[in-house]
């Protein structure tokens, strides 16, 4: 009996192997480095799913408002989707961290409206205290998947 166990869990371990991943990595060489340090990447596609690490939002010096540095944020996702082979029509999933939720909402929007179209996808905005690298006042990361078209 012993043998017919172990022939059965070798066939199902075998018919359910993980998907292999691909890992999108940092196309500039300074993005890239604090990347490889940090220990992370652009993206990973497992499948039909990409998940897409954060994004952190910092106006440069002399900018008014926040409004640059979003349309910058969305301009590098959709760089990220692209790289991964993925379009916003895949994004099922936005998730934005905000050091100021109201004062930054307006700009965000219109980042997002440039790039997001119906049907959309879900979205959670949430208020934080503190991000990673100094100068970032909010952060987005999205997930998308592809549709059987």
């Amino acid at each position: 009996m012993m043998p017919m166990l172990a022939l059965a869990a070798t066939t199902m371990a075998a018919g359910c192997a993980a998907p292999e991943r691909r890992v999108i990595m940092a196309t500039d060489p300074t993005l890239l480095a604090a990347e490889q340090a940090y220990g992370f990447a652009d993206a990973v596609v497992v499948g039909d799913t990409v998940t897409l690490s954060g994004v952190i939002v910092i106006p440069r010096p002399g900018e008014t408002g926040t409004q640059p540095a979003f349309d910058r944020v969305f301009a590098a996702i959709d760089d990220t989707l692209t790289r991964a082979g993925f379009t916003w029509a895949d994004v099922v999933e936005i998730e934005s961290y905000h050091a100021d939720l109201p004062g930054q909402a307006q700009a965000i929007i219109a980042a997002k409206a440039r790039y997001v179209k119906a049907p959309y996808p879900a979205w959670t905005a949430i208020q934080v205290t503190r991000f990673l690298v100094d100068g970032g006042v909010a952060e987005v990361k999205v997930t998308a998947r592809k549709s059987k078209r």
